[in-house]
């Protein structure tokens, strides 16, 4: 799962990545946590269009925690951050949100946790995953807005994970799903494109796109907002460690000669 993330780059930076018209400018954030409000990006009305000088999206805040809009009481649904990709289309919390409600949800990483075995007197290990290249990634996210009974509303999110690519599965199973730039108009284009369409863009982050930092236990309390959050930390002797992703060739010795598609 996905129960942290910080995203510290520019307005700017959000702007240009995006393809963002305007933006209010906001403080850096290290330390994103589930019920507070996010980032998203949204496809605009009547943006994109053949001589529209309307600007393709924008960008609008959002509870961090999915509420389906058939909810009577909250307080008695659970928490919804993270809806599992490959079983979102079907089920009963999300299938409307793929179909009209997908949105890009900016990062500049995510914190993960290796939890030892039960049993175990080890420690968690906390991480910092942050892309190599660049500054920013975009996260695959639903919205939707939730309508109370004294017909005041507020605006969810959550975001999309899938299985940890073999990198990362050292650390936890999961891990968000990251759309490309070349491809944010079709996850993003809800009126033409059906969730069975955007399919493909549900998968496992490629092996190189992160790399993981072991970072000190104090991203664990809300209130640690601070950049230090980040520092590397020397990890646990017992803590697997991601490896890094095999060449073709060294794929092909592991698998006694066996060609691939990869």
């Amino acid at each position: 799962m996905c129960g942290r993330y910080a995203l510290t780059v520019t307005a700017d930076e959000v702007l240009e990545f995006f393809s963002i018209a305007l933006i209010e400018d906001f403080p850096a954030r290290f330390n994103i946590a589930p019920t507070q409000p996010i980032l998203i990006v949204v496809e605009a009305e009547g943006g994109g269009v053949p001589g529209s000088n309307q600007p393709k999206r924008r960008a609008m805040l959002a509870r961090w925690g999915f509420m389906p809009g058939w909810v009577k009481d909250p307080r008695e649904f659970p928490l919804l951050v993270n809806a599992r990709s490959e079983t979102a289309i079907e089920k009963a919390s999300f299938r409307a949100a793929m179909r009209h409600r997908r949105v890009l949800i900016p990062a500049s990483g995510f914190y993960e946790w290796h939890r030892p075995e039960k049993g175990s007197k080890q420690k968690s290990q906390a991480y910092w995953v942050r892309p190599k290249h660049g500054k920013i990634v975009a996260f695959a996210g639903l919205l939707e807005t939730w309508a109370s009974a004294d017909g005041s509303e507020v605006d969810t999110a959550c975001i999309l994970t899938a299985p940890a690519n073999p990198s990362f599965a050292p650390i936890h199973d999961r891990m968000p799903v990251v759309i490309p730039p070349e491809e944010f108009s079709r996850w993003l284009d809800c009126k033409t494109q059906e969730p069975r369409d955007i399919e493909d863009l549900m998968v496992s982050p490629p092996e190189d796109i992160f790399e993981a930092i072991p970072v000190s236990d104090r991203v664990n309390k809300v209130a640690n907002t601070s950049p230090d959050i980040q520092d590397r930390v020397q990890p646990s002797a017992d803590v697997a460690q991601p490896k890094p992703p095999k060449t073709k060739a060294a794929r092909r010795e592991s698998d006694g000669g066996q060609m691939d598609l990869f």
